[in-house]
């Protein structure tokens, strides 16, 4: 995450600022030590090292569900109960390109120490998260109520928003374990974005439908049948 070192030495993040990557490979982690935003070096296992390259994580996850939209969008899927989903294709690429950014905010901000975060820098609030809830409220108006879990497959766009959805998840709980130094609004983002992720596979879902979980005692009765 060496980039985020290079916004602050360009000077910060404010509302107009860009980034200019120049090098990437400085050798400075080759000790297994990373810098935070303000210069600070950490070993790369520590547990705030750990909560951003959880976020940068599942940003590259929801990259490969855009990837997938493209290619559904191009007419490369010729399973016409994808193709069906139409405009709902356009609205989550949509949605997902907000979301990215906002990760990187997130991870820039987890990226400072505690405290540190640079007066400059623009940081996400409540907002972000009454938007996602909004837009599931918004996708949960076409949906069905589940009678049991979802197991998470499905074509290619909704199994990798399952995956991106528990990676999220993950990022939640590591962001938990440093609550005494992580804003309370990326906790409840990252908590939010999870069941985002998770209703956005649900309407994205094609006329094939939802495989569901079957408890153990009901698929004992039904090999017994």
């Amino acid at each position: 995450m060496r980039f985020y070192v290079t916004i602050v030495r360009l000077g910060g993040l404010g509302a107009n600022d860009m980034v200019r990557i120049t090098k990437v490979h400085t050798g400075g982690g080759d000790g297994g030590e990373t810098s935070l935003v303000d210069g600070t070096r950490v070993g790369k296992e520590s547990p705030r090292v750990g909560v951003y390259g959880t976020i940068d994580e599942a940003n590259s996850a929801l990259g490969i569900v855009r990837a997938e939209i493209s290619r559904l969008q191009r007419h490369e899927v010729t399973d016409e109960s994808l193709q069906s989903l139409g405009s709902r294709l356009i609205e989550a690429d949509n949605m997902l390109g907000i979301i990215q950014q906002e990760l990187f905010d997130v991870g820039a901000e987890c990226a400072c120490p505690p405290g540190g975060v640079p007066e400059q820098m623009s940081v996400i609030g409540k907002e972000a998260g009454e938007r996602l809830v909004e837009e599931m409220d918004y996708m949960l108006e076409d949906l069905e109520p589940l009678s049991s879990f979802i197991l998470p497959t499905g074509n290619p766009v909704v199994a990798n928003l399952h995956m991106a959805r528990t990676i999220v998840r993950r990022a939640e709980r590591e962001a938990c374990a440093l609550r005494e130094e992580i804003r309370l609004d990326i906790i409840s983002y990252l908590n939010r974005l999870s069941d985002h992720c998770f209703v956005l596979a649900r309407w994205l879902t094609g006329e094939e439908g939802e495989s569901l979980w079957t408890p153990l005692g009901k698929r004992k009765l039904g090999n017994h049948s």
